[in-house]
């Protein structure tokens, strides 16, 4: 099986070379991580690398890093003398980690290929194998069957589209999954599909989700300066996560919005530049955050705001009267509606949350959200930015379902604890 499977990799990696080719022609980001991901371990690396028992976290991008930050802090606290250095795999994850754990410590995932993920294992020699959510790479996981690494997947979920797509390939996911020590999930539905397809009960553990403890320790500078020229009682609409199609149904809805601001947080900064082509083109009044913030001045009504920087979404949704989580308009499976419901800020979002169905639910329980259709999503943002008490209600009992699901980093700590103590 693990012969079929190198094979089709490789095929796979020599017909998409191309592809990737002109990429990293056009964007110098992908032909710097190359030489990383084909398994040259980076120099800092190795230097960390020698203060022994190091735990390899992997978190793929964004939204998985900052799911980590609070679980990386526990398990160096829990497990005195360990070292956890984390991988990504986007560049975005791989920005934000070294502005959260440091350069010393962060790398790219390799590809799944034998000799480049061997490479990393006899670098770092860890102790320790966590996976998070769903990153599962089979050659990645028996190098570590080989080498005797545990292996836990933290925060992991099932959702409907995964789940549809396992069932044909159960026998395979099974023996994917053999060796893996915890599967700890975010609810008791998503473990009630991982032993449906296959998982062991011992292996199998709710947790929770590790997003319900994310907390914005410290506000970002930009958004100290929007707060300060923002003009007091202003609604503000904060639109985060935006995937392509999305942008141009809200800049659509925006002109029909009188007395209130915009900011747009596009998910992939690849696409900065052409959204903001489509706000020249729709003769709104907008303004890149990053040429504002170097000579910052009082912002209009009707004003829409190019959010075209990673890791300040979280920090920024404190000043919304209403979040719009993208992703979810048109099938995507959504993005992660508890960043803007730690902030008491009520969430608007599309009818595809797939990927976040646990946390939607519980939003929608506590009429927390409110889900619309592509024809609803100007008149569902506009009624919650122009009612604020409405607002505040709505965003108060989201933050007490975001408060009530709290927890998850210290169970998943003290499992992966348990389990290391039974080694």
């Amino acid at each position: 099986m693990m012969t079929l499977y190198r094979l089709a990799y490789v095929a796979a990696l020599l017909l998409s070379a191309p592809y990737w080719l002109v990429r990293m022609l056009m964007q110098r980001k992908y032909a710097l991580s190359l030489r990383q991901r084909l398994g040259a371990v980076p120099e800092h690396l190795r230097h960390t690398a020698k203060r022994g028992n190091i735990v390899w976290l992997h978190a793929v991008s964004v939204g998985e890093t900052l799911a980590a930050t609070r679980l990386v802090e526990e398990l160096e606290r829990a497990l005195p003398g360990y070292t956890v250095v984390i991988s990504t795999t986007t560049a975005t994850g791989q920005a934000l980690a070294k502005q959260r754990f440091g350069e010393d410590r962060v790398f790219y995932f390799p590809l799944d290929l034998r000799f480049a993920v061997r490479r990393y294992l006899e670098a770092l020699r860890p102790r320790l194998m966590v996976l998070m959510e769903s990153e599962l790479w089979p050659c990645h996981l028996e190098e570590c069957r080989r080498a005797g690494v545990p292996v836990v997947v933290a925060n992991t979920r099932v959702s409907d589209r995964s789940f549809r797509r396992t069932q044909p390939v159960r026998k395979l996911w099974q023996w994917m999954t053999g060796s893996v020590g915890l599967l700890l999930a975010q609810s008791d539905e998503d473990a009630r599909r991982l032993r449906a397809l296959g998982a062991r009960p011992d292996q199998v553990q709710t947790t929770g989700n590790l997003k319900y403890d994310i907390r914005v320790g410290t506000e970002t500078p930009i958004t100290t300066l929007l707060r300060t020229h923002l003009p007091q009682g202003l609604p503000l609409l904060v639109a985060g996560s935006t995937l392509a199609g999305e942008e141009e149904k809200l800049i659509a809805c925006w002109k029909q919005v009188q007395g209130a601001v915009m900011i747009l947080a596009v998910r992939h900064p690849e696409r900065f530049d052409g959204v903001a082509t489509l706000l020249d083109q729709s003769g709104l009044k907008w303004m890149r955050l990053s040429v504002w913030r170097q000579a910052p001045q009082p912002i209009a009504p009707g004003t829409v705001l190019l959010l075209d920087s990673i890791g300040e979404l979280a920090s920024v949704y404190s000043l919304a009267r209403v979040a719009f989580v993208g992703g979810s308009l048109f099938g995507a499976g959504g993005h992660n509606p508890l960043e803007p419901a730690q902030w008491s800020v009520p969430v608007v979002q599309g009818m595809s949350y797939e990927n976040f169905r646990g946390p939607v639910d519980a939003l929608r329980a506590a009429d927390a959200i409110e889900l619309v259709t592509v024809d609803r999503l100007c008149a569902g943002i506009s009624e919650l930015l122009f009612d604020a008490t409405h607002a505040e209600a709505m965003g108060r009992r989201a933050r007490d379902v975001f408060d009530a699901q709290a927890g998850a980093t210290a169970r998943t700590v003290s499992a992966i604890v348990r389990m290391m103590e039974r080694l």
